[in-house]
């Protein structure tokens, strides 16, 4: 027992002091010299002859003795170990002090124990900051499954060492690409992980470098594959032509199938074309031309015919002028020659279109004008020239304005013909009433269609001006117009556009406030002439009235015939006390008219009823009525005066009035 508790407390004095990993050898040494102590104190007590005796104490010494000298032996090697250690460690230090690659000390919860200068400069910190955080925080958001992978394998044991690129984030929050490779470090005796060792090394820029790499492949691949365009190489010294996935896909065949052979692609030109190719391959490697290209058909390999563009040139050849190394492009261009010949078609079909359109524009007997989308004269048929008085040569090329000029007939500006804006729809805008300024300033009016052109992408492409002389039907127009609006024996305003008039001028006053004056002008004593001089007589002295009212009123007032020698008229231009003082002139005015008829003067009168026109007076024909029936008292008064209507008509005199008098709009 005593033996057991001695032999405990050496080992625990030699683990202190660090035996470690040779524990097991120094349990051995001990126990030889415990057996040459036992047999140090055991043999004095045994009976033995004093030969025995003497031999067992001689192996006892000799036994001590060994288990000294390898004691001191023993003794040495720690020390020497201890030194080995600490030099080890030293160099461990300064290595990872020195790194010019980062490396970290990392606990098995993530937590950065210990980092070198070179990683914590990579990530922007001072080592004291990176030392307080953990790898996890570090660490890309799209990249924390990778070491979060890794270092459950190491805490299963799976693993005892890994080498994988992730994203770091920088002090500043910008990510960097890094490769890790580390070891871990388990316990001697359970192989349990204590913590692991990293190297990390800065490839931002290689991985930048690669990512750029990759998108230029991805781009000329794809640029490549979409414009139908291969590849091909000869290189004689490698045995012959090695051709580009994309362009043996052209032509139905695998990867690879068609390398080898440099003429091959000659026996697979259409018949037609192998001539003239044969011919352009034969100058360019004699050197007669700088690059070689042509355009021809191969069979797809399920026997259709593809059209290609072949370009291709020398790079290198021998002393004697062979050649050695060439290289080029092929390009499927079947669609481009189908649709050349589908234009080809449509172009002979287009020039008979426009033959016959051309004979229809100049038969015709409108001016037709066309343009382009610049405004400039592209045609111009015998009529347009006629009206214009340009000739179509001195016209083809000039803007539009050099030759033809419209403006409007009633505001003298110019009519416009541009083209439409982008957020305009396109349509045709009609003109009756533009007149055509020539360059010798005459003048016609014309009737215009201008329709923009648009292609089928609805871009503008120009005008084309439909015009005709219109003079005569203009001239028409405005006599039918004018006898539409006027009293035919006089040329006043009748009575239909003046009630539209009147209506128009109290919807103002309401909008706009402002009054105005209404007569009802009726004339006194104007039977007698019809009885006497018949209605020739009646017309012409009608006729005089109809100058006086308008030489007695402002430009601004309007006169109108109603009918019979009943007249209308609104004071546009007096203030509403000037209303009577106006009424009065004009008796005045119509009572002096000589007028005299086969020899006979007659002598005529008129009564006139006043009304207001104001926001508050009523519609147009309760102004009227009221006017008419003032006009009616002014009569009844003994005529040639001037009767002024109250605002408002009672219901009486209201009946009385359209009994003898019916209101104008009524009649109308």
């Amino acid at each position: 027992m005593q033996l057991r508790v001695g032999w405990d407390r050496i080992v625990a004095w030699l683990n202190w002091k660090g035996l470690g990993a040779d524990r097991y050898a120094a349990r051995g040494l001990l126990a030889v010299g415990l057996v040459a102590a036992a047999v140090a104190i055991l043999l004095p007590r045994l009976e033995l002859g004093a030969d025995a005796l003497k031999l067992c104490l001689e192996i006892s010494a000799a036994i001590t003795a060994a288990t000294l000298s390898l004691s001191a032996l023993f003794i040495h090697r720690i020390v020497d170990d201890r030194r080995q250690i600490a030099e080890s460690e030293q160099r461990f230090r300064r290595a990872m002090e020195d790194s010019a690659i980062g490396v970290a000390i990392v606990g098995l919860d993530g937590r950065i124990q210990q980092a070198n200068p070179a990683f914590a400069a990579m990530l922007g910190y001072s080592r004291a900051e990176i030392e307080a955080l953990t790898f996890p925080q570090i660490t890309h958001p799209d990249d924390l499954s990778i070491g979060h992978e890794t270092m459950l394998s190491v805490k299963e044991g799976r693993i005892s060492s890994y080498h994988f690129e992730k994203r770091y984030l920088r002090k500043d929050g910008t990510p960097v690409w890094a490769q890790l490779a580390g070891s871990v470090i388990r316990d001697e005796d359970t192989g349990k992980p204590l913590y692991l060792v990293s190297q990390i090394e800065d490839v931002d820029a290689r991985k930048q470098a690669e990512a750029r790499i990759a998108e230029a492949e991805t781009r000329w691949n794809f640029a490549l594959s979409g414009a139908g365009q291969g590849v091909w190489s000869l290189d004689m010294r490698k045995g012959g032509t090695t051709y580009s996935e994309t362009w043996v896909e052209m032509l139905g065949y695998a990867d690879g199938e068609l390398d080898g052979d440099p003429d091959r692609w000659l026996t697979m030109i259409h018949p037609d074309d192998q001539e003239r190719v044969a011919e352009a391959d034969r100058a360019h490697l004699a050197g007669e031309t700088p690059f070689f290209e042509a355009e021809f058909r191969m069979r797809h390999k399920d026997g259709h015919w593809v059209w290609i563009l072949d370009r291709g040139k020398a790079i290198e050849r021998d002393a004697e002028g062979r050649l050695i190394r060439a290289i080029g492009s092929l390009t499927d261009i079947t669609e481009r020659k189908e649709a050349e010949a589908r234009l080809m078609v449509s172009a002979a079909m287009l020039a008979d279109e426009k033959e016959r359109l051309n004979v229809t524009l100049q038969s015709t007997g409108d001016a037709v004008i066309c343009t382009d989308a610049a405004n400039r004269i592209t045609f111009m048929n015998p009529v347009a020239e006629n009206l214009t008085g340009v000739d179509v040569g001195d016209a083809l090329g000039k803007v539009l304005g050099h030759v033809y000029w419209a403006v409007d007939e009633e505001s003298g500006q110019r009519i416009g013909l541009t083209r439409p804006s982008a957020s305009e729809r396109p349509r045709c805008d009609h003109n009756t009433r533009a007149v055509l300024v020539r360059r010798d300033d005459t003048r016609c009016s014309i009737r215009q269609v201008v329709s923009p052109i648009m292609n089928d992408r609805d871009e503008f492409c120009g005008l084309v001006i439909v015009f005709q002389d219109f003079t005569d039907a203009r001239a028409l127009q405005r006599q039918l117009a004018h006898a539409a609006a006027h009293d035919a024996l006089t040329g006043l305003a009748n009575r239909s556009s003046f009630i539209r008039t009147m209506e128009e001028l109290v919807d103002l006053c309401r909008l706009n406030g402002g009054e105005h004056q209404f007569m009802f002008v009726d004339l006194d004593h104007f039977k007698a002439v019809n009885d006497t001089g018949g209605h020739a007589a009646g017309d012409a002295l009608l006729k005089r009235v109809a100058d006086t009212l308008r030489y007695a009123l402002g430009p601004e007032d309007i006169v109108a015939r109603l009918g019979g020698d009943e007249f209308a008229v609104i004071l546009r231009s007096a203030a509403a006390a000037r209303g009577p003082i106006a009424a009065r002139s004009i008796i005045d005015a119509i009572c002096n008219l000589d007028f005299s008829w086969d020899g006979r003067p007659h002598s005529i009168g008129a009564s006139i009823g006043l009304a207001p026109i104001r926001a508050d007076s009523g519609e147009a024909d309760e102004i009227i009525a009221r006017a008419d029936a003032a006009c009616y008292a002014a009569k009844a008064a003994g005529r040639g005066c001037v009767s002024a209507a109250p605002d408002e008509v009672s219901s009486d005199e209201n009946s009385k009035d359209r009994a003898t008098h019916p209101p104008l709009a009524a009649a109308s």
